[in-house]
């Protein structure tokens, strides 16, 4: 099993940069860029609902659960 970030499919959608998407969470650049692209191991629920307020999305538009089936 897997959970996939869409961070950068929900980003493209809204037409937003990475540098904007971090100035309106309120995280560092490089924090969220190793979010968008998997690096990350964790996220923090308060992030996430800043990611989903400044994309105007649910968070299953950015997350999703893959089965290794």
């Amino acid at each position: 099993m897997a959970l996939i970030l869409r961070l950068d499919r929900v980003m493209a959608d809204r037409k937003m940069k990475l540098n904007e998407l971090a100035e309106k969470v309120g995280i560092n650049y490089v924090n969220l860029s190793n979010l968008k692209n998997g690096r990350a191991k964790a996220i923090r629920f308060s992030t996430l609902n800043n990611i989903c307020k400044a994309l105007d999305c649910q968070p299953g538009d950015i997350i999703e659960y893959v089965s290794d089936m």
